[in-house]
């Protein structure tokens, strides 16, 4: 079941790129985690539509369950490059 959508713009704490590899090409996903752990998965296909919300292990759970597998790593907001003053 899925959850209200959290506002990641400005608060997320990491994020996954998760693909089917059945598909050719692959079917991407991406999954979007903020600092509270409220995710949220995006269809690039789908102009980023968010077909998932709810905690990390739940939208972890529809993945696998729809067969999707994660790309190795994860790219953290602390790894995002900070915005220099001018």
């Amino acid at each position: 079941m899925s959850s209200p959508v959290p506002d990641l713009a400005d608060n997320w704490g990491f994020t996954e790129l998760w693909i089917d590899p059945t598909a050719s090409p692959p079917y991407n996903l991406i999954l979007l985690t903020d600092t509270a752990g409220n995710s949220s998965i995006y269809d690039p296909a789908k102009n980023y539509q968010i077909i998932f919300s709810g905690t990390y292990q739940d939208a972890k759970l529809w993945l696998l369950e729809d067969e999707y597998e994660p790309v190795n790593g994860r790219f953290q907001s602390a790894d995002r490059p900070q915005p220099t003053a001018t």
